[in-house]
């Protein structure tokens, strides 16, 4: 198949690529680094002609996401049925559809929202956080030796679960809608003081409070949820 890949250099898209082009599919990087831009209407120009399956997993800054995410929907979803695409896959978090207090998550709601509305044969993924979230946590809320952690419930998964279902899901016209996780339920708070006690490091973590919705739950999968891949712990064991 021939499936354009939006933010094919980011993290999940170049991992994304990669694996459609080992399973012998053309892939067509739709990027700023690769000339596109997706925040204007016509930015992709005619690189979805002759395409299959787009697939959007783009990533955009929390200080503008309630402007990012619906823009490029409505660009590239629109531009996707223009040139008779038959398949859009998205890329979405879990929690979305319950998380009005976290403005992040309303931008990808919305985002969901204008891919129904505009785009061909649409299939969200909502997917957990990643693995690595924790330690990303870390490193963005540690200041003065102490680090400020939202104190919520997550259920991280393997990135290379979430590449594989995405191609999955590009490549199959019966595949619907589906959020995944991995298969353990994780305290954010007690996730960093175990990455801060194997490091040796002196910070100290304190619990900070989080939008009620997240603090409730959100960000864990319901019970119809796929889980994959390994717990937090067994891919820490392998860093």
């Amino acid at each position: 198949m021939k499936i354009a890949i939006a933010g094919a250099t980011g993290r999940i898209g170049s991992q994304l690529a990669s694996l459609a082009r080992a399973q012998g599919h053309e892939v067509v990087e739709i990027a700023r680094e690769t000339g596109f831009d997706l925040l204007a209407p016509g930015g992709v120009g005619d690189a979805l002609v002759g395409v299959d399956t787009v697939v959007d997993v783009t990533a955009g800054p929390l200080e503008t996401a309630g402007e990012f995410f619906p823009t490029v929907a409505r660009n590239l979803g629109t531009a996707a049925a223009e040139a008779g695409v038959r398949r859009t896959v998205v890329l979405s978090i879990v929690g979305v559809d319950k998380s009005p207090d976290y403005d992040y998550y309303v931008a990808k709601l919305a985002q969901e929202n204008v891919y129904r509305e505009v785009a061909p044969g649409v299939v969200v993924l909502r997917a957990t956080q990643f693995h690595d979230f924790a330690s990303q946590m870390l490193e963005w809320n540690t200041q003065d030796g102490v680090a400020h952690i939202i104190d919520v419930p997550t259920q991280p998964v393997d990135t290379r679960e979430i590449v594989s279902l995405l191609l999955t899901l590009a490549t199959s016209d019966s595949a619907g809608d589906v959020d995944l996780g991995g298969p353990k339920v994780e305290n954010l708070v007690e996730q960093v003081r175990r990455l801060v006690e194997i490091s040796g490091s002196d910070v100290k973590v304190e619990a900070a409070e989080a939008p009620a919705s997240l603090a409730a739950g959100a960000m864990v999968p319901g019970p119809g949820a796929l889980l994959r891949g390994p717990s937090w712990e067994e891919w820490l064991a392998t860093r």
